[in-house]
Order: C-alpha cells, then structure tokens, then sequence
C-alpha cells in the first residue's frame, strides 16, 4: 500500500476523533445555551400532562451517560393553581438524546425522581390514587385507546393503538400523602422503585418497594396491553403484594372501568389473621388468638358481587374446599357459601370469620361481637373431623350467620361422647348491651366423657344419658356471661356407675362424724340403675331442683346450691336404704338414712355429716 494512502488514512481517523472529541466537549455548552430550562419544562409537560415547573437551573453531565439535572421540581394541575402540586421531587435526573441535543431537540427515555413526594386522593372504592393528568400525550393516548374500545368493546382494534412513547420512570426515597382536615398525612414512605413502558401499545410493568403502617411490603404489576386497561377495556394483568403480614397475588384479566370486572385465579395467605386485620386497620378486632390463614380460587368479580370457585383455604391448617360468594351491599357486605373440611378447629373458625370464639383456653376475655355491625355472614359448614378445645367431633355439619347485631353459630349435627351432640351460639347487640344464648343438647353420650371434657370428674354417671343446658343473659366477658346467666340444666342416664365414689368408705365417715375431703372416699366407684339431675340457673347461680342416684341398695340425693362466680358449695344430701327396717332413735320411726352437708369448692369439696343411719356393711 502506498505511504501517501497510509497518511491520508491516519489524517481522517485523527479528524474524525478531533470532530467527536469537540462535539462532546460542546455538548455542556450547547444544552446549556439551547437545551434551557423553560424546554425542558415544556418537553416534561407535554409527556406527563401537568404543569411542570422547575426552580433549579439544569446542570448538564456528559459522562457515563448524557443527562440534565433538575432540582426543585414539582408537577401540578393545569385546571387549579392553588392545589398542592400532585408530585413534587428534590432532584430529577433525565437522560438525554446527544443527537437530539445538538439539533435543539429535548428527547429522553428515562426520569429518576429523588425523595419525590407524591400527593394522592381516596377513590369512591377505599384506594389512594394520584390525580389523573388532563392532558398530555399520555392522556391523548388513554383517549384514543377509549375510542376503540368504546367502539369494539370485546375485541378493538389493538393495531389502531397509538404508538407515542413513554420510557422509564424511576423513583427513590420518596412518599405517598393525603390530605386530612387540610394536612398532609403520610400513607407510604421509603417508596422505590420504577415503571417501564417504551412505547403506549407496548407491555408495561411496575415494581415497587415502600414501608405502610411499619411494614415493608413490595408491589410487582404487569400487563401486555396497559393501555387498553387504562381505557376501560379488558386486558391480561398479574399483580402481587408481599409483606410479613400477608401476601396477594392475582392473574386473570381485568376491567377497571367504572363497571371493573376481574377474572382470574387469587391467592392469599397469613401467617397470622389477627395480625392482618390489626395491621389493615379495618376495625374488626377479635378477641382470640387468630392463627394462619390460605386461600387459592378461581374469582369471577362485577357490578358489587364477588365469586369464590374451586376455593382451597386452610385455617390454621386445617384445609377446606367449597365455593363461596361476596356481595357488596350498600350497607354490609354480605359473605355466603358452602365449606367441607377434613378436620376443623372449630375455635379458630369462630375467632377467624364470626369473632365469637373465646381469648383463648383458660383465659376468658372480652367477647368482641362489633363483626356483626360489619358484615353479614351466612356460611353453610361440615367436617369429618373437628376439635372444640378437647372435645373431639366427628361428622360435623354447622352454620355461622351474622347479620343486623346478631352473630349465631350451629352445629345441627355431630357425633361425640359415643352418641349425638346439637350446640347453639348467639350473640345479640342490643341498646342495654350484649345477649347471650347459649343451648347444648348431648343425646345418648357416655356420661363419663362427656363429665371429663366439662371439667367434673367427680361424682359422675359413668353410662349412656341425655344433657340438656339452656343458658341466657348479659355478658361482656366470657366469665360475666356465666355469671349472669338465668336457664337451666338437665339430666338423665340409665344403668351404670358413679365413678370416684367409695360408698361403703363414704358411710364409715359420716358414722365416725367430723369433717372429711371428698377425696378421702374417692378409691371406688358405686355401681348405679340410673340417675337423674335437675337444676335451675339463676345469675349464676345453680339451684339443685333434683339430683338423685339409685343404687341396688341405696338411694342418693342432693339439694342445694353451687355458685359459678366463687366456684362455692352449699349442699345438703343424703344416702337411703329404703329396702332395710326401719330404725328406731328415742322411740320413734325415722328413715334408715345418713344424712350431711357439703361444702368447699368444686376442686375441693368437704363432707360434714348431720345424722347417721345407714350402715355400710
């Protein structure tokens, strides 16, 4: 190759890099002469929508990348001067076209905002959202797309979209506000994150990161048409939302017009309800410890009215299945459905959807019945298996209602004890204060089971009856409601034994007089043809109307009463042996009967004898 050609070659690569170099070191010059700060503003305002103006001037950076600059930002509404601007930024970094520059053009694909605050509104449907721009190429483009889908609501014309771009928009260390009462209330702080969307007929998606109510939680959305949904049309859409109390996902299609429609398949869980409620601040507090809480279905959401299909939950788990159906009332929401469960903690259900379930086990609490005041329930249950606290159930069909004040839950039919168990549960608001009924039928169970699982051991048929326990009155705690409640108590049960009760011991005390623990003559058990109990409840109160238990060879009853506030005992009683002589005491006739009082507690019951007549032998 010829030398002159070498030469002329090296002189081109070296004006070509004299040229580049020059033009790189004007760019600064030329933005800062031609690119100002008023084009800017207006090249911002003609993307967004708002007025924007700029209080800082541009600073221009030409390595690693071109960019301006801004300081003091703030987007406001074009149709009020006096509102808040709807975003103001400490700093904004726009990345710039050097091309563009250079021919005076601002064109820019990405927009950090630094420490932006972010004012928002309350929507009719509970969410904070920005005010929506009145113009701008984003709003003409939501228009256009409108058009289509106006004009072929089931399938516009996604080709006919319009094309503008858009880019990314980044975000760091900002907040979301409120007004309230005329201040400014933070709903979102430490917000980052960013939205990408190069072009209106494109794909978008959203990721952010933020802190609400002390929590961090992350927002991830994205949709293959945008636009569309934003016009009011359908179109696909995945969102999710993660925190430590609780975690949301949707994917399906939407609607977000005024008449939204959402299709798809939801999943949300809680490692613990109770916390999900306090942290949402939805005004329901219930009074037991609520555990963890899932549910997968298939929605089908419109026009107020929510459907649950194929849904799969597990409440503290214990998984379901069924279908359920949320209608939005103009006063309370209304839920309604029908649930199977393999096996079910029927105390965590209470707790969970109707708040009627005690604190917790032996701790009474307050009873919280404010759910009924915020939403009516009618759900429709059963379950192979089921525990209430110890009390193991088998083949469990129930019902929870709540509505107007009154919270109830049945269950119609179980299996427990060895026989057949219908229990009812209401809770009525009314003016003077809370009413509560509580029923309890136990058909044909095994009285030595039944007596364990209601904490009375002592003294107990062991063998096939029938309890009955009506229970009605105020209460504001689960011991006040015990308290001061008027019904009564029933009881039958045929051939068996008294279990924990020497009789032939027994006797032998009264005989030698003086005091005696129960627990003294409890190394035996009394074989019984049945027994019967009757008593009436009175401010609770039980006054023993009847207790009787009939032996081969003896009789043995009790009268009196037993309190459930101080857990006292005033009885009297007697052992009969109607079947022997008579006996004779200062020449006159008198029943063959040992007759004495018992008092102490119900853990501790004492024996006093007043008269001896039965001789245990």
């Amino acid at each position: 190759m010829p030398s002159s050609l070498i030469r002329r070659g090296v002189w081109a690569i070296g004006a070509a890099a004299i040229v580049i170099a020059l033009v790189v070191a004007a760019l600064p010059l030329i933005a800062s002469t031609r690119i100002v700060r008023d084009r800017i503003a207006w090249e911002l305002s003609a993307w967004s929508g708002f007025r924007v103006a700029i209080e800082g001037s541009p600073r221009i950076e030409v390595w690693p990348k071109f960019r301006a600059i801004l300081t003091d930002v703030t987007l406001s509404k074009w149709t009020d001067a006096d509102a808040p601007p709807v975003v103001e930024a400490e700093r904004v970094e726009v990345d710039l076209s050097a091309m563009a520059a250079l021919q005076g053009d601002v064109v820019f694909s990405t927009a950090r905002l630094v420490r932006p605050t972010i004012r928002v509104q309350r929507t009719a449907g509970g969410l904070f959202l920005p005010t929506a721009p009145t113009g701008g190429r984003i709003a003409r483009s939501i228009d256009a797309a409108r058009g289509l889908v106006n004009a072929d609501p089931a399938k516009p014309d996604l080709d006919k979209l319009p094309d503008d771009t858009f880019g990314t928009v980044e975000f760091r260390d900002g907040r979301m506000v409120a007004s309230v009462k005329g201040k400014d209330v933070e709903i979102l702080s430490s917000l980052s994150g960013q939205a990408t969307w190069a072009a209106m007929n494109s794909n978008a998606t959203l990721s952010a990161t933020g802190i609400w109510r002390g929590e961090s939680v992350t927002v991830d959305a994205a949709s293959p048409r945008p636009l569309v949904l934003f016009a009011g049309g359908m179109a696909p859409l995945t969102l999710s939302f993660k925190a430590a109390p609780a975690t949301f996902s949707f994917d399906g299609t939407a609607n977000m017009s005024e008449k939204a429609y959402f299709d798809g398949q939801v999943k949300f869980a809680a490692p613990s309800l109770r916390r999900v409620l306090e942290w949402s601040q939805a005004g329901i507090a219930p009074s037991a410890a609520i555990g963890s809480f899932s549910i997968s279905s298939k929605v089908t959401a419109s026009a107020g009215r929510v459907k649950f299909e194929n849904t799969a939950l597990a409440l503290d788990n214990n998984p379901g299945m069924g279908a359920l159906d949320l209608s939005l009332g103009e006063t309370q929401p209304v839920i309604s459905g029908t649930l199977a469960f393999d096996t079910l903690d029927l105390r965590s259900f209470l707790s969970a959807f109707t708040s009627l379930g005690p604190a917790s086990s032996g701790e009474p609490g307050q009873v919280d019945t404010s759910f009924a005041d915020r939403v009516n329930l009618d759900l429709r249950l059963s379950a192979a298996r089921a525990t209430a606290g110890s009390i193991q159930l088998a083949d469990v069909a129930a019902t929870a209602q709540v509505k107007d004040g009154l919270s109830v839950f049945d269950i119609s039919d179980a299996s427990a004890f060895g026989g057949n168990i219908q229990t009812s549960l209401r809770f009525d608001r009314k003016p003077e204060g809370t009413q509560v009924e509580i029923r309890l039928l136990a058909s044909d169970v095994d009285g030595g089971a039944f007596g364990t699982a209601a904490g009375m051991t002592r003294l107990v048929p062991v063998g096939t009856g029938t309890v009955s326990v009506i229970l009605k009155g105020p209460g504001r705690t689960w011991d006040s409601i015990f308290e001061n409640a008027d019904g009564s108590v029933s009881a039958t049960f045929g051939p068996g034994a008294l279990s924990k009760f020497n009789l032939p011991a027994f006797l032998k005390h009264t005989e030698q007089g003086g005091f005696f623990a129960l627990d003294d003559v409890s190394d035996g058990t009394l074989p019984i043809d049945g027994a019967e109990v009757k008593a009436t409840i009175s401010r609770g109160v039980a006054r023993l109307d009847k207790a009787e238990a009939n032996s081969p060879k003896y009789k043995i009853w009790l009268s009196g009463i037993a309190s459930y506030a101080g857990r006292g005992l005033a009885l009297s009683g007697g052992v009969i042996q109607p079947d022997q002589p008579a006996t004779q005491k200062n020449g006159q006739q008198g029943p063959n009967q040992s007759s004495f009082f018992v008092g102490g507690t119900w853990s501790t019951p004492f024996i006093s004898p007043i008269s001896r007549g039965v001789s245990g032998e």
